[in-house]
C-alpha cells in the first residue's frame, strides 16, 4: 500500500498514469450550495449588479508567522518583497527549483511578521514542507479547505470569507458602512464596518468590476451575511448569490488559469524529498489529469511563471530565491509559451452536444457552466497541419459572452484572431470515474485576447492580467 508520494508514482508505473486514472472523481468547491436562483442569472450578475461570492469553504488558508516569516516567504516565491508593505495583498507564486509553477496563493501582510495565504493545496504543502526542510525560525497554522463531500457533518473554518462585487455593489459597501468606504486602492487593504463589526477589506474584483473581498472569524459568519444581504435591501441593488456552479466560470472572463499541474513529479533533491513527505492522500497524489493531451512525460503538463503571465512578479533583484537560476535561463526564451482565450465554435460545440441524443457512442459531454472532471485539465490545441501548437487548461461556458471558453497557453508563433483545433474528449478509456465511454471530437477555436471580458482588461491596473513585461 502506497504511503507517500513516490510510492503510488513507483505502484502506478508513471506520474502521467497515475494522474490520468485517478479515482478522486469530479473536482468539487464544498458546502457552498451549487445554485441559489440559476447559474446564468448568478453569471449575469457581476457584468449586471452585484454578486455575492462565498469562499468561505473551497480554498486552504496558511497563516506564517515568526521572526524570519518575510526571508522564508521571499525564498520560496518568485515575487519582491521590497514593496510589500502593511496591509496589503499579493499575488504569492512558489516554483521548483527547476522554475516549474506550484500552484498560487493571494498572501496578505496583518502585521510586521504575519502573513496569511489563501488559495489551492499545492502552494500550502510546498510552503509547510519547505518551513521543516530548511529549519526556518517561522510558525505555520494550517486550516485546510473543507470536505468536497462533508456527508452531513458539521463544516467550521478559521475565518469566513465573501466577496462582493459589480457595478452596483458601491451602494452596498456605502450602506453595510454606514457611510462612504475609505478609497482602498487595487490589491490595499483597510476595515470597513459590517453593521456592528469591523472587518478587514482587499480591494479586489475576480472579474473585473468593482468589488472588496472580507473575511473575519468564522463564528460572525451569519451575521455578515446577513447585514451585508440587508444592505443590499436598504440601497435598493439586486444583490445575487451565487452558487458554486457559476463561481468557477467567472476566471474564464478574467484570464486566471486556477489549476495548473504543480511541476514536482520530477527533479531530484529537494523535490524528491517532498515526494517523500507528500501522502498518498494529498492532492499531488490523488488529483487527475482530464484532456485530450496524453504524453509519458509529465513534465510536458508543466508550466512556467512567463506562459501564465506571472513573469511581470518576479524579484530579479532579490539575492536569492527557490527557481530563479532557472528562471533566469527561460527569461526571453521562443520556447516560453503565451496565455490566451480560446473562444469555441457555436456550431462544433452544438456537434458535441447533440450527440448525446443519438444512437452509439458519444462524443465527451460539455457540462455546463463548467466540467469539472479533473483537478487539472490539458487539451490539444493543433494548427491545421494537425501540429500541437498549444494547450487548452481550463473551459467553460460564460453567459455573459454566449460562447463556452477556455483558457490555455500557445507557441508564440501563434496569433490573437488564428482559428486552430481544441480536440475534445480523451483517445482512450482511463480509470477516472468522472469520465464516461466517449470519443474524441474536434472543436475549432479562435484565439482570443485575455483577459476576454472587456471589464477586466481595462479596470484590472497594475495586474499580471494586463502586464505583459517582466519587471526589472
Amino acid at each position: 500500500m502506497a504511503h507517500s508520494l513516490t510510492s503510488a508514482i513507483e505502484a502506478a508505473g508513471n506520474p502521467v498514469s497515475m494522474l490520468r486514472n485517478s479515482k478522486i472523481g469530479m473536482y468539487v468547491y464544498p458546502v457552498v450550495a451549487p445554485e441559489f436562483m440559476n447559474w446564468r442569472v448568478e453569471q449575469e450578475a457581476w457584468r449586471k449588479s452585484a454578486v455575492l461570492f462565498d469562499q468561505t469553504h473551497h480554498m486552504d488558508e496558511l497563516i506564517v508567522e515568526g521572526p524570519q516569516a518575510t526571508e522564508f516567504l521571499s525564498h520560496h516565491g518568485i515575487n519582491s518583497f521590497s514593496n510589500f508593505s502593511l496591509n496589503r495583498a499579493k499575488h504569492f507564486v512558489p516554483v521548483t527549483p527547476n522554475g516549474h509553477v506550484i500552484g498560487d496563493h493571494i498572501i496578505f501582510r496583518e502585521h510586521e511578521n504575519k502573513y496569511i495565504l489563501v488559495g489551492r493545496a499545492p502552494t500550502s504543502n510546498w510552503l509547510m514542507f519547505a518551513a521543516a526542510y530548511g529549519n526556518w525560525n517561522v510558525r505555520l497554522r494550517y486550516d485546510p479547505r473543507s470536505p468536497s463531500r462533508p456527508e452531513g457533518e458539521r463544516v467550521m473554518r478559521e475565518h469566513y470569507r465573501f466577496q462582493i462585487q459589480g457595478p452596483d455593489a458601491p451602494a452596498i459597501f456605502e450602506k453595510m458602512n454606514g457611510g462612504p468606504i475609505p478609497d482602498i486602492k487595487f490589491f490595499h487593504v483597510d476595515w470597513i464596518n459590517i453593521g456592528s463589526k469591523k472587518v478587514q477589506a482587499l480591494r479586489h474584483g475576480m472579474s473585473g468590476a468593482p468589488g472588496l473581498e472580507v473575511w473575519g472569524p468564522y463564528k460572525d459568519k451569519d451575521y455578515i451575511l446577513s447585514t451585508i444581504q440587508q444592505a443590499a435591501r436598504d440601497a435598493g441593488v439586486d444583490l445575487v448569490q451565487c452558487g458554486s456552479r457559476a463561481y468557477s466560470t467567472n476566471t474564464l472572463e478574467s484570464g486566471w488559469i486556477p489549476s495548473p499541474l504543480p511541476g514536482i513529479y520530477t527533479g531530484d533533491g529537494m523535490l524528491a524529498d517532498y515526494r517523500d513527505w507528500l501522502g498518498a492522500d494529498s492532492y499531488e497524489a490523488a488529483g487527475a489529469i482530464g484532456g485530450s493531451f496524453v504524453s509519458d512525460n509529465i513534465e510536458d503538463y508543466y508550466v512556467n511563471p512567463f506562459e501564465l503571465g506571472y513573469d511581470f512578479y518576479i524579484g530579479w533583484k532579490k539575492d536569492d530565491f527557490i527557481g530563479k537560476s532557472a528562471l533566469e535561463k527561460m527569461k526571453g526564451s521562443t520556447s516560453n509559451r503565451k496565455k490566451v482565450t480560446f473562444e469555441w465554435n457555436r456550431d462544433d460545440v452544438l456537434k458535441v452536444i447533440a450527440s448525446a441524443f443519438e444512437e452509439g457512442t458519444p462524443y465527451k459531454w460539455i457540462d455546463f457552466p463548467q466540467p469539472n472532471y479533473a483537478s487539472s485539465s490539458a487539451d490539444m490545441i493543433c494548427a491545421e497541419d494537425g501540429s500541437m501548437v498549444g494547450m487548452s487548461m481550463f473551459n467553460g461556458y460564460s453567459y455573459n459572452e454566449r460562447c463556452v471558453l477556455s483558457l490555455g497557453v500557445v507557441d508564440q508563433s501563434v496569433n490573437v484572431g488564428d482559428v486552430l483545433t481544441l480536440k475534445w474528449g480523451e483517445p482512450e478509456p482511463t480509470g477516472k470515474t468522472s469520465t464516461e465511454l466517449h470519443k474524441q471530437a474536434e472543436i475549432r477555436v479562435r484565439v482570443a485576447p485575455t483577459p476576454y471580458a472587456k471589464e477586466a482588461r481595462e479596470n484590472y491596473a497594475d495586474s499580471w492580467r494586463t502586464k505583459t513585461i517582466a519587471a526589472e
